[in-house]
């Protein structure tokens, strides 16, 4: 891998500075002015709509930060100061809540006003390079541009920065803002007992990550159980599906096979049916007064229910069989076209050698299967490590069980857990933590396997 890659943004970051320093030193008197009053450069060289455009965005920008913006950052340092307290009215009698700090709101707002801060930089770089731009073109005899050929331009050359610009804002409004402020939740005490607008919370760095990581604390012993058990059912999950949805793939494509197109869609029937349904429909029968239960104690097979979601290991058990029904069809399908598309040719080559099916199997089809899927399975691991619906819908999360923090359950994964801490007691800040290293689990796993993978390095070698 190469480890220049990691530093390019650094990189960039680089360049534009060692570029704005260029700009300040061959652009003319305009174009300096352009860095501490923006638009001077256009609005001065007649491009009147673009420099007015960059005057008010500036202005705008100094009215916002001395009426709110101080007030959000200093805010977002401190979190608030004023608790919410009770006064006692001597004029009606009684006593009346007065209004403290929101520790929640100081925390949002700040967000924001960091995000309008890089706006503003992006968008003051944006007025120095176009200064520039006009100079350049004064300089060189030319007409410059006015606001209707910028227009025209934008359904023109730079179509695309008109068609990024919308998809970008709303990501930044509706995915990473919100992400940048629960990640920023987890460096707080932000929990059951520090509950705004009542409580305020405070920062406390990185004391979430070490109670957690911690196993000789209940917290960190939960976490490192569920952590574990997160992971076994992950590779289970994946690659239980995997390889038997691929056998039963080889099997329904095999010669001597008939009405390979029925057998193909009775299993695409279970597909066609929400999870969610078939989860639920498992859990009341598998239930220990279900049906399955009373059916094999009618039949005289057990003398007491099977405890398929009361015993630990067993319902651990249970969820992975489950999964197979809902995993193995999906993919069965992948797999199938993937088959078909081997070249006969080196199954005919291997049999001229003397290979017999199992070697084809070893040298042939597994290795193009493993250079074609390996995204897919890298993809279907993480989806499993935050497979939310097939723990909470089957067994959610139970058993529960006393040894692991306010009453997680046997078949928690992090995720699940990370639910339960939302919105059972309330612990934000934990269950903010692990959504970090749920985080850095799946995006560390997912490149190294994926820039080590054949897929990644052997682009060219199946074509």
């Amino acid at each position: 891998m190469d480890k220049s890659k990691n530093i390019k943004p650094l990189k960039g970051i680089a360049a534009i500075l060692k570029e704005q320093g260029r700009i300040f030193r061959d652009g003319d008197s305009l174009t300096k002015a352009s860095f501490f009053v923006m638009g001077a450069g256009n609005l001065f060289r007649g491009q009147i709509a673009k420099g007015l455009m960059y005057l008010v965005l500036q202005i705008s920008f100094i009215f916002y930060f001395i009426v709110d913006g101080i007030d959000n950052l200093i805010g977002l340092y401190t979190l608030g100061t004023r608790e919410q307290t009770k006064v006692y009215n001597e004029a009606k009698g009684i006593y009346e809540f007065v209004q403290g700090d929101n520790s929640m709101l100081l925390l949002l707002t700040g967000v924001t006003t960091i995000f309008i801060i890089v706006f503003f930089v992006i968008v003051w770089n944006a007025n120095i390079r176009s200064s520039m731009e006009a100079q350049l073109i004064k300089e060189s005899g030319k007409k410059l541009p006015g606001i209707i050929q910028d227009i025209k331009s934008l359904f023109d050359s730079n179509l695309h920065k008109l068609l990024l610009f919308f998809p970008i804002a709303g990501l930044l409004l509706t995915t990473v803002l919100p992400l940048v402020y629960m990640i920023l939740i987890a460096f707080t005490n932000y929990n059951m007992t520090h509950q705004p607008p009542g409580k305020l919370f405070d920062w406390v760095g990185l004391e979430n990550f070490r109670i957690m990581l911690n196993s000789a604390e209940k917290l960190g012993y939960t976490f490192w159980k569920i952590f574990g058990w997160t992971i076994v059912w992950a590779v289970f999950a994946t690659f239980s599906n995997y390889f038997l949805g691929m056998f039963l793939a080889m099997l329904i494509n095999s010669k001597g096979i008939r009405f390979k197109s029925v057998w193909r869609t009775l299993f695409v029937i279970s597909i066609a049916v929400p999870n969610f349904v078939t989860l639920l429909v498992i859990r009341i029968m598998l239930q220990d007064q279900g049906a399955l239960n009373i059916l094999l104690q009618e039949l005289g097979f057990i003398a007491s229910p099977i405890r398929f979601f009361t015993d630990g290991n067993l319902a651990r058990l249970t969820v992975i069989v489950v999964n197979l029904w809902i995993g193995i069809p999906h993919t069965m399908l992948i797999t199938t076209g993937i088959l078909t598309n081997i070249p006969s040719e080196l199954y005919e080559s291997a049999r001229i050698d003397g290979a017999g099916p199992v070697k084809s199997f070893i040298h042939i089809t597994m290795p193009y299967m493993l250079f074609i899927t390996t995204p897919y399975l890298i993809t279907n691991f993480i989806y499993n490590i935050n497979n939310f619906n097939a723990i909470y819908f089957l067994t959610a999360g139970g058993p529960p069980t006393l040894e692991y923090f306010k009453g997680a359950g046997k078949t928690d994964l992090l995720v699940t857990w990370l639910y339960r801490l939302t919105v059972d007691s309330w612990d934000y800040c934990y269950a903010a933590t692990i959504g970090i290293i749920i985080f850095l689990i799946s995006a560390v796993c997912s490149l190294a396997v994926y820039r080590r993978s054949g897929s990644y390095r052997r682009e060219e070698s199946f074509q």
